[in-house]
């Protein structure tokens, strides 16, 4: 089973920027893809970006592409999410999660997810 634990989250002025990491223990350490979600106040979880490992592909929801970047450290066992030009709207709990069993190429669908890290809180205002 992974174990994920997320860190980076913080308070920010609308237009700066975070980095939020997602590091990655237990044995065997073996997963599929890597995903970072969100869930605000009042809404559904949603997909922020994944990573896919057998081969760097990416998927970013359309509110943060251009703004978001997720990145893997191999010899860390950790991703990143950096975000960059942050909104109010960007306000939510983070969450690191691994797809250990699918092949997916549609890296966005949270059921193929089984183990969640419990979250960083990312808050957007002035």
């Amino acid at each position: 089973q992974v174990q994920l634990v997320e860190s980076g989250g913080g308070l920010v002025q609308p237009g700066g920027s975070l980095r939020l990491s997602c590091a990655a223990s237990g044995f065997p350490l073996d997963y599929k893809a890597i995903g970072w979600f969100r869930q605000a106040p009042g809404k559904e979880r949603e997909a922020v970006s994944c990573i896919r490992t057998s081969d760097s592909l990416t998927y970013y929801a359309d509110s943060v592409k251009g703004r978001f970047t997720i990145s893997r450290d191999n010899a860390k066992n950790t991703v990143y999410l950096q975000m960059n030009s942050l909104k109010p709207e960007d306000t939510a709990v983070y969450y690191c999660a691994a797809n250990t069993q699918y092949y997916s190429d549609y890296l966005f669908l949270q059921y193929e997810y089984d183990d969640w890290g419990q979250g960083t809180q990312v808050t957007v205002s002035s």
